[in-house]
C-alpha cells in the first residue's frame, strides 16, 4: 500500500521560511515523479512544484518561482519543498503526490497517490 506522509507545516510570518517533507512508502520512490500541490480555503487545488524521477528536471508554478525549491532524496524516500520569502497568499494545505514518470507534471489527475496534507499559514 502506497503511503505519503507530509510534515513541516506551521505558522510563520510573512518573509519567513518553512521546509516541508513528504515521506513515501509502498513503492520504489526513485522511479516516480513527485509533486507538491496546495489548496487554499475556498479555492481549487493548484500545482506548486514537481521533480522528475531522477531529480534532473524541476518545474514550478509562476507564483512560487524563485522562492520555493523542490528536491528529493531517493536514498531516504523523501520529497522536500523549501519555501522562502513566504507571503500570506501562500497560506494553504500543501499536499504531496506521486505518479509514474509523468511528463506534464503540473496536471493533478496524472498523479495516482496523494498525502493527507500539511497546513501552512503565513501571517502578514
Amino acid at each position: 500500500q502506497v503511503q505519503l506522509v507530509e510534515s513541516g507545516g506551521g505558522l510563520v510570518q510573512a518573509g519567513g521560511s518553512l521546509r516541508l517533507s513528504c515521506a513515501m512508502s509502498g513503492r520504489t520512490f526513485s522511479t516516480y515523479t513527485m509533486a507538491w500541490f496546495r489548496q487554499a480555503p475556498g479555492k481549487e487545488r493548484q500545482f506548486v512544484a514537481a521533480i522528475s524521477w531522477i531529480g534532473a528536471n524541476t518545474y514550478y508554478a509562476d507564483s512560487v518561482k524563485g522562492r520555493f525549491t523542490v528536491s528529493r532524496d531517493n536514498a531516504e524516500n523523501t520529497l522536500y519543498l523549501q519555501m522562502n520569502s513566504l507571503k500570506p497568499e501562500d497560506t494553504a494545505v500543501y499536499y504531496c503526490a506521486t505518479g509514474f514518470r509523468i511528463s506534464t507534471m503540473s496536471i493533478a489527475n496524472k498523479y495516482d497517490y496523494w498525502g493527507q496534507g500539511t497546513r501552512v499559514t503565513v501571517s502578514s
